[in-house]
């Protein structure tokens, strides 16, 4: 016999979580389905470990910045220790109270759909339960880490983020294959507690889809702490040496790169094998193209967030998409503006928030778009903000409109500087009006005033 439930929300991590919570809150029995941890990918292997893992080296080196402050070091024991407590030991025992309490139905195992409104959950004691979906199905499979089609790569099975965000050891030697968020992120943080990092990236920079100030100041930052960027690089094969316990990464000009440790970070893949797409006439192993209000096209009942529909592979905005769902649900308007690249942030050293199309992401877009430049550590802020370290910002701003599309700040602790931002965008706010608002003195928010000598002109 079926159990019923008004919506089924398949994948725990945090889009489903907020999908299943909000849809509980709204009166309807929600059921949740997850094989592994409820919390997902971010929770254990991905956004909480690898900024646990990179904020011991970023506070010393802040520390040592500071004058009269100069022997702050990272002590790799504690700061291991410390990420396990964030990722509780990779146990969810933690998130079950909020699910309980939401009054929702979790149901341990493999998820698959089995026609229109159907969902088949197989445990991993064999049993079976059929579920029915009155009102709504929603993926919230998430992503995993893509291996590049590198010869012989595959077979020696290199590290993903899931490996090396929970590593119980520093590797001596550290090979990471892939400029992107990841590759950046973790090769600053392992080069932190001692590693010997090489990063291999095949374009000519790091980081490319972000403005190439931030790529540079990157770039910067990881040589200096001693990590070897292999730019422009492409890998050709990939073998294991079992005789000395490393692994040979071979470049396309013949070089041959040796280490302990071979994380692969070029990218991520939809999981939606497996998950029974076949059924409802979708094809299984691809992103699942969805809506502005998140439903599949053609199935009113069907609806995908986060990674798994590859509109934008973050976590906040996966959050932000099952709010969607919801208020679609509650017959309330649900779409999702599209507002260009959406906030992000790359918590390197220093880092890099940005909001919005880069300038060349902007003008190759059709926008009349000119360049404003900043620089944060030249205000007052900057002064113990950071000090001593190159901090650029640039603001892109629509020069027909005179409204702000976008936004990068560089430098360390610059996160929590990208959301005005993203407000102003979003909201599309003359840039006339922004001049009118004076920015705190002494901040790094100064760097707003660049905005305001623009509109004078």
């Amino acid at each position: 016999m079926d159990i019923a439930y008004d919506a089924i929300v398949i994948g725990a991590g945090p889009a489903g979580e907020v999908c299943a919570a909000k849809l509980a809150g709204q009166g309807l029995a929600t059921a949740l389905v997850e094989r592994e941890l409820v919390g997902g990918e971010c929770s254990f292997y991905a956004c909480m470990p690898s900024k646990s893992l990179l904020r011991p080296g970023a506070l010393a080196a802040e520390t040592r910045r500071v004058a009269g402050v100069s022997d702050a070091e990272v002590e790799p024991i504690a700061a291991l220790r410390r990420r396990d407590e964030v990722i509780h030991e990779l146990d969810d025992a933690s998130q079950l109270p909020w699910v309980e309490r939401n009054g929702i139905a979790l149901l341990r195992g493999d998820a698959r759909l089995d026609g229109e409104r159907r969902v088949v959950v197989t445990a991993a004691d064999g049993a079976v339960a059929q579920l029915e979906a009155r009102r709504a199905v929603v993926l919230a499979t998430g992503s995993g880490a893509a291996i590049p089609p590198v010869p012989g790569l595959r077979e020696i099975a290199p590290w993903t983020n899931r490996e090396i965000t929970t590593a119980r050891q520093v590797p001596p030697r550290l090979l990471i294959l892939g400029g992107g968020v990841v590759g950046v992120e973790m090769a600053q943080a392992w080069a932190s507690y001692g590693a010997r990092v090489t990063v291999v990236e095949r374009a000519a920079r790091l980081i490319e889809h972000e403005e190439e100030l931030a790529s540079e100041a990157v770039a910067d930052g990881l040589r200096a702490r001693g990590v070897e960027l292999r730019l422009g690089a492409a890998a050709a094969g990939a073998r294991r040496e079992p005789d000395v316990g490393a692994n040979v990464l071979r470049l396309d000009d013949g070089e041959e790169l040796v280490a302990e440790v071979l994380v692969a970070a070029t990218g991520r893949a939809p999981r939606t094998d497996g998950l029974g797409l076949e059924t409802v006439g979708l094809e299984p192993g691809r992103w699942i193209e969805v809506g502005d209000d998140m439903r599949v096209p053609g199935r009113d009942w069907l609806f995908a967030i986060g990674d798994c529909n590859g509109r934008a592979l973050l976590t906040h905005q996966g959050k932000l998409q099952a709010r969607v769902v919801a208020a679609a649900l509650a017959g309330r308007p649900a779409a999702l503006r599209d507002h260009g690249q959406p906030p992000r942030v790359i918590f390197s050293e220093p880092q890099v928030a940005a909001i919005g199309p880069t300038l060349a992401q902007a003008r190759a877009a059709g926008i009349d778009a000119e360049a404003v430049d900043a620089r944060l550590d030249r205000t007052a802020g900057g002064s113990w903000h950071g000090k001593g370290v190159a901090q650029p910002a640039r603001f892109v701003v629509d020069r027909a409109r005179r409204v702000l599309v976008g936004a990068t700040f560089v430098g360390p602790a610059v996160a929590e500087l990208v959301h005005a931002a993203s407000i102003a965008v979003a909201g599309e706010v003359p840039v006339d009006r922004i001049a009118e608002v004076a920015p705190p003195f002494p901040t790094r928010s100064e760097a707003w005033l660049a905005l305001a000598d623009w509109s004078e002109r």
